[in-house]
C-alpha cells in the first residue's frame, strides 16, 4: 500500500447536450499541450463519449458507475489509472444530480463526491442571463458537500450577455466563471441515433480533437481551471499497479473489433488477459480468415451501419459459423448478437449474418431499450453458474423479429428489456448472446468464466 496525492476533476453539465463532451475534450487536449498527463474517465456506461476522452488524451478512456460498480472498486479503479496522471478528468452525464430515482441516487454528483473531486459546471447560456445565477445557487443549496469550483459558459450569444452572467453568478455565488464559448456554427463531434460517431470510425479523429481544444483553450482559462484543481489534493491509498503479474496465457480469445465492433469496457479485456486469455483482433469487415482461436468475445458496436461490408464477407462468416457449430464457445453483446444472427434488418434490406441464432434482427429508428439492467442467471450455460446476480446496460435500437418465448433464454431480467419478455442470454451450442453489456469491474467472475470455459475447450 502507497499513500499518494492525485487530482481530479468532474466536468457536469445540468442537463443533457449541454457541452460536457466539447468541455472535456478541450481540456484534455489544452493539458496535453501543456504537457501535463490526463487519465480520462466518462460517468456512466457509455462506451462512444470513453473513447473521444481516450483519443483526446491518448490512454484508454474508462469508464466509472456506481450502479455498475462497488464504491470499492471505483476507488481503486480512479486511483491505479490515475497514479501516473497529473489530472484524473471525469466527465458526467445527464444533469449533475440525474440518477435513477427522485433522490438522484447513482448520479454525477454521487460520483463526484465519492471521489472528492471538484466541480466545473458546463451550462447551456442561450436565451438566459441572470438565472444561470439562480441555477448555480440552486446547486449549491441542493448539495452544500459539492466543491463547484468554476462555470464554462456554451452557447453564449454576445459579449453583453457573458458580462451579465459573469457579473450575477459571481455577484450571487462566489463561483467564478471560468469560460464563454460562443455559438458555433459546427459543433465539430458528429452524431448519429447512439451519440457521437465512434472514435474509431471518423475519418480525421485526431483534426477534430485538435480543432476543440483549440476552441477550448481559445475561450476558456484552461489555467485558472487547473490552478483550481491543484487546491485540493486528494490522499489516496493505491494498491500495488498489477500490471507486472500478468499470467502467462492459457488459451487465445478472439474479439471482434473494427468500425462496425469497438464498444468494449477497457477493464473487460484487461480482466480476460489477466485470467489467463491471449487476446487476438478479429475485423468481421476486413479479415477474410479466421485465426485460431479457442473462444470469441463479440462486443456492441454499429453492425447496421456497415450491414453491406459485414454480409459481403462470406468467407468469415462461413469459417466463423462451422467453428461455432464445431462447439467454440461465445460471449455476445447487442452487437455481437446481431453479428451472430441469421440477417440483420437495416431500412427493408436483408443482410445475411453468421447465421448460428435461429433469429432475425430489425434495426428500427426509435429505441428499444436505453438504460441500466438487473438480471439473474436462471438455467445451465457455458459461462455463469445459476443464480448468479448481475447488473449491466442496455441501449439498442433493434428488435427481435422472432417470439421470445419460443427462443432458449437462459437470463431472467429484474429490470431492463433485453430481448423483450423479461428475458435475455440467447442460447445456441456454446454460445450466449445477450443485449447486456456486463462491466468486468462490477461482475468480476465473468472473465474467468469465459477464459475457464476456452481453455477447458482446447485442452
Amino acid at each position: 500500500m502507497a499513500h499518494t496525492i492525485q487530482h481530479r476533476l468532474v466536468v457536469a453539465g445540468l442537463a443533457g447536450d449541454t457541452g460536457k463532451s466539447l468541455v472535456s475534450l478541450g481540456i484534455i487536449g489544452a493539458l496535453r499541450a501543456r504537457g501535463l498527463v490526463v487519465a480520462p474517465f466518462k460517468k456512466g456506461p457509455d462506451f462512444i463519449d470513453a473513447a473521444w476522452l481516450g483519443a483526446a488524451a491518448g490512454c484508454p478512456g474508462r469508464n466509472l458507475d456506481t450502479f455498475l460498480m462497488s464504491d470499492a472498486r471505483i476507488l481503486a479503479s480512479a486511483a491505479e489509472h490515475g497514479r501516473a496522471a497529473d489530472v484524473t478528468l471525469v466527465e458526467g452525464n445527464r444533469g449533475l444530480f440525474d440518477g435513477v430515482d427522485a433522490q438522484g441516487t447513482h448520479s454525477t454528483a454521487i460520483l463526484a463526491r465519492l471521489l472528492r473531486a471538484p466541480v466545473i459546471l458546463v451550462i447551456d447560456a442561450r436565451k438566459v442571463t441572470r438565472t444561470i445565477a439562480a441555477l448555480v445557487a440552486g446547486v449549491q443549496a441542493l448539495d452544500p458537500e459539492l466543491t463547484i469550483s468554476g462555470v464554462v459558459l456554451n452557447r453564449v450569444g454576445t459579449m453583453r450577455q457573458e458580462e451579465l452572467i459573469r457579473a450575477a453568478v459571481e455577484a450571487e455565488t462566489g463561483v467564478p466563471v471560468l469560460g464563454a464559448i460562443p455559438r458555433l456554427p459546427d459543433q465539430h463531434l458528429p452524431s448519429r441515433h447512439l451519440g457521437l460517431v465512434t472514435a474509431f470510425e471518423h475519418p480525421d479523429t485526431k483534426a477534430v480533437l485538435r480543432k476543440i481544444a483549440h476552441i477550448v483553450d481559445q475561450y476558456v482559462d484552461v489555467n485558472a481551471i487547473l490552478e483550481r484543481v491543484r487546491r485540493h489534493d486528494i490522499p489516496v491509498i493505491e494498491e500495488e499497479p498489477r500490471s507486472g503479474l500478468r499470467p502467462a496465457p492459457r488459451t487465445r480469445i478472439g474479439v471482434l473489433r473494427d468500425r462496425a465492433f469497438s464498444f468494449y469496457y477497457p477493464e473487460n479485456l484487461t480482466a480476460l488477459e489477466m485470467a489467463g486469455a491471449e487476446l487476438v483482433t478479429i475485423s468481421p469487415i476486413d479479415d477474410e480468415e479466421l485465426p485460431e482461436v479457442d473462444a470469441l468475445y463479440a462486443g456492441g458496436g454499429f453492425p447496421e451501419e456497415h450491414g453491406e461490408e459485414l454480409s459481403g464477407n462470406t468467407s468469415l462468416r462461413e469459417a466463423l459459423r462451422r467453428r461455432i457449430e464445431d462447439g467454440m464457445p461465445v460471449w455476445a453483446e447487442c452487437g455481437g448478437l446481431m453479428y451472430l444472427s441469421r440477417a440483420v434488418v437495416v431500412d427493408g434490406i436483408v443482410h445475411p449474418m453468421v447465421g448460428v441464432l435461429p433469429v432475425t434482427v430489425e434495426h428500427t429508428s426509435r429505441p428499444q431499450a436505453h438504460g441500466y439492467v438487473e438480471a439473474r442467471v436462471e438455467r445451465d450455460n457455458p459461462f455463469l453458474p445459476a443464480g448468479t446476480a448481475f447488473r449491466g446496460h442496455e441501449f439498442h435500437y433493434s428488435r427481435l423479429r422472432d417470439n421470445v418465448t419460443t427462443l432458449d433464454t437462459v437470463i431472467r431480467l429484474e429490470r431492463g428489456e433485453g430481448l423483450g419478455a423479461g428475458r435475455d442470454g440467447l442460447r445456441a451450442r456454446n454460445v450466449v448472446a445477450t443485449y447486456i453489456h456486463l462491466h468486468a469491474l462490477g461482475v468480476p467472475e465473468w472473465a474467468t468464466a469465459l477464459v475457464d470455459t476456452a481453455a477447458g475447450v482446447s485442452s
